[in-house]
């Protein structure tokens, strides 16, 4: 397999919605209208191989320093090929790249998150999810959604941390 995965373009927005249709069906993913898709396409990766789209996920950020991972999908008949793997490490890149500290999911995938090193969380440790999202859904009282956490970086913004050898350098460490 030839998989390549990369950043989502306007033109994929068509695709991602057929993708994830049968997963939104089956109540396994929340709706995602195609203008909200296309309006946040920057967000989204996609995982292809040849001209198919073979599986998409996207950061939706609630802070600079806290973003989820949404609409993770894979075509079914290529569920276990590694494809899943493959855009959790591009989504996990990206979100490193821009800062974001703690990656969260809401999921049913639990073992998946787990061996992507996720750990498992209290829904409290995200208060911003539940204020702008859990709060005014209409299946909070019976949502069947596990909340996992995967901490990117410990260290406050704009603080780095000293090598474990102890020498800071010319770094701007606070004492």
């Amino acid at each position: 397999m030839s998989l390549v995965v990369r950043r989502a373009r306007a033109s994929d927005v068509e695709n991602i919605v057929a993708l994830l249709g049968p997963y939104i069906e089956r109540g396994e993913l929340l709706p995602r209208d195609p203008s909200e898709i296309s309006g946040t396409i920057d967000h989204w990766v996609v995982a292809i191989e040849g001209n198919r789209l073979l599986g998409c996920g996207s950061l939706v950020a609630y802070s600079d320093e806290l973003s989820e991972v949404r609409s993770l999908a894979v075509v079914p008949g290529y569920r276990g090929m590694g494809i899943g793997r493959a855009l959790m490490e591009t989504l996990v890149e990206v979100a490193r790249g821009v800062g974001v500290r703690r990656l969260f999911g809401l999921t049913r995938a639990v073992p998946f998150f787990i061996q992507s090193g996720f750990a498992s969380i209290d829904i409290a440790e995200i208060p911003e999810k539940v204020w702008r999202d859990c709060a005014p859904c209409p299946l909070r009282d019976r949502c069947d959604e596990h909340p996992v956490m995967l901490v990117l970086s410990n260290q406050p913004p704009g603080r780095q941390a000293v090598p474990a050898d102890g020498r800071g350098g010319n770094r701007n460490v606070p004492k």
